[in-house]
Order: structure tokens, then sequence, then C-alpha cells
């Protein structure tokens, strides 16, 4: 009997489970990074092929039986018979590549580090996995097999699979050629985008894969899949007019390509996005919680980007828009915890460019403002422990702020 063992895996040694085998089981789907032989296979044995990153416990296994954990289609599959001979208190085995029942599968066109559409595909050689350029470019050595990288090439044609699923799935409009070859576009239908397990609107597609590419420092992935969307939804507008629901998406997507560039250090790139995001809110109705605090974000991003530049008193100008912003949704929705430290947030950082400028009292009224509004804030049982968390943090800062002496503050 063989069974293929992955070095990461604690599978039981297959020699303890053979003597006590009387009857054939089915042989599961192999994970994909399997080496296991198929011509090893006999009548009668069952060949267990565990993903590569899969730390089952093999204490669990019962005599007689192979524990095959982790890979892929056929995981949640299993018969009523065999789960009435397993241990319920068994933990299923969980792949980082997504390779489980519990976790999200990576499509044919993803990068398995950054687990967003392929950005710049490139291939390892000579072990030829596929990543995006970025994501591969910050190891020596291959993150699926463990080869040495000697170099690494473009995969083009690869790419352009890629870059025509996206065209033609993903985006909200496609370009065509027509019967006299010029080239035309065209709105793509309403269908759902379908990849892997996914199925999103088309939009929301494109700003899941964006956001997965950032938050795995693919700025360069994150920008060109955010650049696509602004684009769709400006030719949206263009159609329809300034319709509250696209100025809002609109503005949200501008907001996340101005933190794009502020990761990759563009400042005025970022500061444009963020103005652009702020024009297209401002059009809004301010009557909506999520829309004046994305606007009210947005304005403090800019005035964080401004303070950096040691540029005070734009600063200064860009939180107060954004604390006057918070203290009208403030009256607008009284009841709403989140507002009210939102309202001491912005307080906070007014009052700090007051003292930068020299100017104490405001800055003093500006924290102990902050501070009776927390200290009077009662959160319900049915608020998160997290609000209950910030607010003690906020106000320990305030507190802080209050009793630092005005001849050390600068």
């Amino acid at each position: 009997m063989t069974t293929s063992v992955c070095p990461f895996s604690k599978a039981a040694r297959p020699d303890d489970a053979s003597a006590a085998r009387k009857q054939a089981d089915t042989t599961p789907s192999a994970c994909p990074f399997s080496k296991a032989d198929a011509f090893a296979r006999k009548q009668g044995e069952t060949t267990a092929s565990a993903c590569p990153f899969s730390k089952s416990d093999a204490s669990a296994r019962k005599q007689g039986e192979v524990a095959s954990k982790g890979c892929p289609e056929n995981e949640g599959r299993v018969n009523k018979e065999e789960d009435s001979t397993t241990d319920s208190a068994t933990v299923p085995a969980k792949c980082p590549f997504g390779y489980d029942s519990q976790t999200f599968k990576l499509g044919p066109f993803s990068c398995m580090l950054c687990q967003a559409l392929l950005f710049e595909s490139s291939r390892c050689v000579p072990c030829t996995h596929v990543f995006c350029k970025v994501c591969v470019s910050r190891f020596k050595d291959c993150p699926l097999c463990g080869a040495d990288v000697e170099s690494i090439e473009a995969d083009e044609s690869l790419q352009k699979m890629v870059d025509q699923f996206i065209e033609g799935h993903a985006r909200i409009k496609r370009s065509v050629v027509n019967s006299t070859d010029k080239e035309e576009e065209v709105e793509n239908d309403n269908k759902k985008v379908i990849y892997a397990d996914v199925s999103m609107e088309r939009g929301s597609f494109l700003v899941q894969q964006a956001m997965r590419a950032f938050q795995a420092q693919n700025y360069e992935s994150a920008k060109s899949r955010l650049a696509m969307c602004t684009e769709d939804i400006r030719d949206q507008l263009k159609r329809e007019g300034n319709t509250p629901e696209l100025c809002s998406q609109l503005g949200a997507v501008l907001g996340m390509l101005g933190d794009c560039s502020r990761a990759m250090g563009d400042s005025s790139s970022a500061v444009s996005h963020f103005e652009e995001s702020i024009e297209f809110l401002m059009k809004l109705p301010m009557d909506d919680l999520e829309i004046t605090h994305t606007l009210s974000v947005s304005l403090n991003k800019i005035g964080d980007l401004k303070y950096y530049g040691q540029d005070l008193e734009a600063a200064r100008s860009y939180y107060c828009r954004a604390l006057n912003v918070r203290r009208d949704a403030m009256k607008h929705h009284p009841n709403a915890p989140s507002q009210i430290l939102d309202v001491a947030v912005s307080l906070a950082k007014v009052a700090d460019i007051d003292r930068a400028l020299q100017n104490e009292d405001a800055a003093t009224d500006g924290f102990k403002e902050g501070m009776k509004l927390l200290e009077s804030l009662k959160l319900d049982s049915e608020d998160s422990a997290a609000l209950e968390q910030r607010r003690l943090s906020v106000l320990e800062f305030l507190k802080k702020q209050v009793e630092k002496p005005a001849e050390t503050a600068t």
C-alpha cells in the first residue's frame, strides 16, 4: 500500500493502518501539490494525498482508517457512513492557499500570494510557477515549491488571458470589433461574475480583487483594477447622470485609489484622488451615515498628508471641514455611538494642530470637548466591544493631552 504524505503533514505511518484494513475505501481527490504515483495504487488500498500545508493530527485517526485532509474538491463530500466513524473532536485541515471547504477557492487566473487576479504575470525559472511580478520579487526561493529562483520571466500569454477575462467578464463595458474592423465599446450584460466560488456584480468583483491586492501590498495591481472601475463608473455617469448610487460608488473607489497612491508614496496623486472623491460625495445628501463617514475620512486623509508636508494651516482647514461634516451627521443621528466617536477623533485632530500652531487655549478647549463627549457616551450591551475599546483609547489620549504642559507642546 502506498501513501503519499507531504513532509509538512503530521500523517500516520502507512504501515500502521494497512494491517487492519479489511475493505476498500473510496480514493479521495488528490491535492494538486501531491506527487503520489497513480500506478502504485492497488485494489483494496487507499491512497491518502495530504495537502502540503495541512497539519492534521494523526492521533485522531482510528485503527484501519486513513484520514485524508485538506484538498480541495471533495472535502465536505464524505458520506454519512464515513461521518459516523469520524471523531467529532477532529479539526479539519486548513490550507492557506484556499484548498479547503472553509475558505474561498482560488481560480486559475489568481496569484497564490496576493490571492487576486494575476497582474504582470511572471514565471519562476526553472520551476515555472506563476505569480504576480511584485509578489514573487520578494522571494529568492519559489514560495510554492521552495526551488531556487534563478530568474523571473514575464508570462505574456497568461497575462493576455487574464486581461481578456477581465474585459469580457469583469468589466461593465467591453471592447468589440465591428464589421468595419473598428473597435467599439459596448456595455456588458447584467450577469454576475462567476469565478472560482465567487458570484458578484461586475464592479464589485473588480473592487474585491483590488482590495485583496492592496492588503498583500501589491499596490500596482490594486491601482490598475480600481482605475478600471473608475473608468466604467464615469461612463455610466455620462449615460445616466449624477445619480446618488453612482456618485457614491465613484467617491468610494476614488478614495481607494487615493489610498493606493499614498501607500506608493505619491502624495500629490493621493490628494488629487481624495479631492475628486470629496467632489462627488458632496453631491449626495448628508443624511446617510456611510456617505458622511466616507466624506469625512477623505477630508482627514488630505489633512494628514498636508500635516506630514508641514503645511499646518492647510491641514487644519481639512480637519475642520471633516469635523463640521461629522457634527452635522451627529445632529441627524444623535443616537449613533460611532458618530460620536468620530466627532471626538476630529476634535482631537483639530486641537492637536492648534497646539502645534501655538494656540494653546483653543487646543485645550478642543481636547476637553472631546473628553466630555466620550465620558457622556453610554454604550448599550448591543454595541460591540470594539466600540468601547476605541472609546477608552481615544479618551485616554485626550486626557493625556489636557494634562500635558503647554510649554512642552510643540
